[in-house]
């Protein structure tokens, strides 16, 4: 097991390019820089039992399962439907099987938006499952709000899924995030930086993007809460040249650097940290845990800081492995070491768990009730640590672990999933 956990944890972090592709709309509704502008038309659906008979559920979500986004939209379902299968096989859940509906929006956010409405107001399903991609996401939150339709698993982390509060479908009551969304990583990093490394003084480099913003509103966050001291410079998203905004953190004489970058900017900037003779440990976003983007900086960085970087999955304990041998029984052979598969086996065990503890209960499945069973104790990632939805908190996951840039330019694990809480000693 050991052997493997490097790779299939690697594997992961490419998801995460659905959060950078598509850059994110600072307003959620909006369509990315190029793309035709899309409003929102929807109107809320009072029905909260749709999409349910004696003998089925109906859950949908469109995603790209052609062009540049087929690689990882068709092996995502797939993963979806080999855990509803499994769950078929077995009878469904409260003597109701699950129908997945899908559409292929690709990846394309007015197809997405038309598709969405199609599902929830023609088909009308009883639940979002799996929505795919930033542009999408970006473009339809606003409407799956007003639907009030529960929406489970988003495959991003952009800022508009974060509530720290929901009370109402308007604040994001009904959406579930699962992956880790950029806030609540920002937090994460300063944890670590107070709980490993021992950090009095926090430098961030962030890029002017959502990422590099949604990252900073978390470090910020967090650095409050800890009364640690923390200073911030902003750099352009692709920028050539950060050497004023490394110039100005270096002077700041910090001890630990967040560098809230995604993609090509994350590279210039460490490799001007190392040009400019910085020392302190630095840690980055589980988007830049990749070979790809390692074996650009670990020349650079070679005796004179290390590079650490976040991650969301374990395979590690006797749970988790029996969880991927699961997993790979139902999953098709192409997908068994397949991580975007894989990240839609832990979509649909999200949202089935919410029906379990709905047919546990006794209560009849509506939306109302099945949302308060999501929020009525921590839910386990089969690959991974606990969400915690209860009190409104849509925040993703709230545990992540910890991997090195290591001399011959490869990640190498060196601590499990933690909270923050454990991260603080709390």
């Amino acid at each position: 097991m050991k052997k493997r956990l490097i790779p299939l944890i690697l594997a992961f972090t490419l998801l995460l390019a659905l959060a950078a592709c598509g850059g994110g709309s600072t307003t959620p509704s909006a369509a990315p820089s190029g793309e035709a502008s899309v409003a929102p038309t929807a109107t809320p659906v009072d029905d909260g039992t749709q999409g349910i008979t004696d003998t089925e559920i109906k859950i949908a979500n469109t995603a790209a399962t052609s062009g540049a986004y087929a690689p990882v939209g068709v092996p995502f379902l797939a993963g979806i439907q080999a855990y509803l299968d499994m769950v078929n096989a077995d009878g469904g859940i409260d003597g109701r099987k699950i129908t997945f509906l899908h559409k292929d929006d690709e990846f394309d956010p007015v197809k997405g938006k038309a598709y969405l409405q199609e599902m929830v107001e023609d088909e009308k399903v009883f639940a979002i499952v799996g929505h795919f991609g930033t542009p999408v996401v970006a473009a339809t939150i606003d409407d799956l709000k007003a639907y009030g339709i529960p929406s489970v698993y988003f495959a991003t982390g952009i800022g508009q899924l974060y509530s720290s509060d929901a009370k109402t479908n308007e604040d994001g009551y009904n959406i579930f995030p699962v992956q880790p969304i950029y806030v609540t990583e920002g937090s994460i990093m300063v944890a670590r930086g107070v709980g490993t490394f021992d950090a009095k003084k926090i430098g961030v480099i962030y890029t002017s993007d959502d990422a590099g913003k949604d990252m900073l509103s978390g470090v910020e966050a967090q650095c409050k809460e800890q009364n640690i001291e923390f200073v911030a410079e902003q750099v352009a998203a692709g920028a050539a040249d950060v050497s004023a905004a490394v110039t100005s953190i270096k002077n700041a004489n910090v001890d630990f650097v967040v560098v809230a970058a995604i993609q090509a900017t994350m590279p210039t900037i460490v490799k001007e940290m190392a040009a400019q003779g910085m020392t302190a440990p630095a840690i980055t976003t589980y988007v830049n845990v990749s070979p790809k983007i390692s074996e650009q900086v670990a020349t650079d960085i070679a005796g004179k800081f290390d590079v650490y970087g976040n991650g969301w999955v374990s395979y590690e304990g006797d749970e988790r492995a029996a969880n991927l041998a699961l997993y790979q029984k139902w999953v098709a052979a192409d997908y068994k070491d397949n991580a975007y598969a894989q990240t839609g086996w832990i979509a649909a065990s999200f949202f089935c768990e919410g029906l379990k503890r709905v047919a546990d209960s006794g209560e009849e499945l509506t939306w109302t009730s099945y949302m308060k069973a999501l929020e009525s104790a921590p839910l386990e990632n089969p690959f991974g640590g606990t969400i915690d939805y209860s009190n409104g908190k849509r925040l993703g996951t709230q545990v992540m672990n910890l991997s090195k840039i290591t001399a011959d330019g490869k990640w190498e694990l060196v601590d499990g999933l933690k909270s923050m809480d454990e991260l603080l000693g709390k």
